[in-house]
């Protein structure tokens, strides 16, 4: 049974009102202000209204990482028993710094670190470094929560080469697993399945006046950064797999030939320009070969019809071109 609320109820209550009104006020104002201010590392679109950074090419920085919860099986060059670091950057590095040698193929292609202390125990700071069979289809021991383990590829010259086909020619694209680990994941995983149904590019923007041959912005141009904004953009969501959001795995500057998601994919696009403007947001998971870019090229050049996506103009295929996702022999490869 309710009951009548007394004066003195009444004022408390007041109060009370008065002083929920004034936090709710702070929290809108503290909201709008971090939304307005907040730097957005998701986009639907690509666009260069992201600040510009001076026009120099930034150091990029040295990646090297890996999956958590995750133990990749191989031959071990390196026995981990024997060989103990402080990171999982550290132990990538180490593998990575046995593909320097240009004569000769690396020697470690995968490793395996335990950094964490409590499960770890004695093992702790372990780094293996191993030689898979296939480093196309890299052989997991296991790949649960509680694996305790952290796991790399590193891919040296002529590996990690994949062929993405058109009707136009053949894009070869290098893959990146040490800048990023879980976007070449979903590469290898899209390669087993042998085919690549629903793959596909459906935007093209040429380099324009923006951007000269090598990709090089060129000073004072019309319309500073675009549109057009040199880029081939697509999708690699096939019908037979289920796409899960990759996090952001952000390492170097987008450059020509580079290969990145559009926020966390399936949406990505191949750069035939040296983006400098848009910094480091975007994943660069691959970088496609010189001798390769005359056929992005091609396809930036076919006829689109104009479009306006999330308020920014773009230009997208009369006709999506399909594509094909397969691999190559390592004796095709040159990168």
């Amino acid at each position: 049974m309710g009951r009548r609320q007394t004066d003195s109820e009444l004022s408390r209550l007041a109060v009370l009102i008065i002083f929920v009104l004034g936090c709710i006020s702070f929290f809108m104002f503290y909201f709008c202000f971090s939304v307005g201010y907040k730097p957005s590392t998701s986009h639907v679109s690509l666009d260069s209204t992201l600040s510009f950074s001076g026009g120099g090419q930034e150091e990029e920085e040295r990646c090297c990482r890996g999956i958590e919860h995750l133990e990749l099986w191989g031959d071990a060059v390196k026995w981990g028993a024997n060989f103990k670091v402080n990171s999982s950057k550290e132990c990538c590095m180490a593998c990575k710094d046995t593909c320097e040698a240009e004569d000769r193929p690396c020697s470690c292609d995968s490793w395996v670190f335990c950094g964490d202390k409590q499960a770890c125990g004695s093992r702790f700071g372990e780094c293996w470094l191993k030689k898979q069979k296939d480093a196309l289809e890299p052989n997991p021991r296991d790949a649960r929560d509680q694996v305790m383990w952290t796991s790399g590829l590193i891919f040296g010259k002529g590996e990690g080469i994949v062929r993405l086909e058109t009707e136009y020619g053949t894009l070869h694209v290098k893959l990146l697993p040490d800048s990023a680990p879980l976007s070449v994941a979903y590469m290898l995983e899209l390669l087993a399945s042998r085919h690549c149904v629903g793959c596909q590019f459906h935007r093209a923007e040429s380099r324009g006046t923006h951007w000269d041959t090598e990709g090089n912005h060129i000073e004072n141009a019309p319309g500073g950064y675009g549109p057009p904004f040199a880029l081939i953009q697509g999708s690699l969501e096939t019908h037979s797999i289920t796409f899960k959001e990759i996090p952001l795995e952000v390492c170097s500057t987008i450059r020509r030939g580079s290969v990145a998601w559009v926020g966390s994919g399936p949406e990505f696009f191949i750069s035939l320009a040296n983006h400098n403007e848009w910094k480091k947001v975007y994943t660069v998971f691959g970088i496609v070969l010189p001798e390769d870019m005359e056929i992005a090229e091609r396809i930036a050049r076919l006829p689109t019809k104009q479009e306006v996506w999330s308020n920014v103009n773009v230009s997208v295929l009369e006709k999506p071109i399909p594509l094909r996702f397969r691999r190559i022999s390592t004796s095709q490869a040159t990168l």
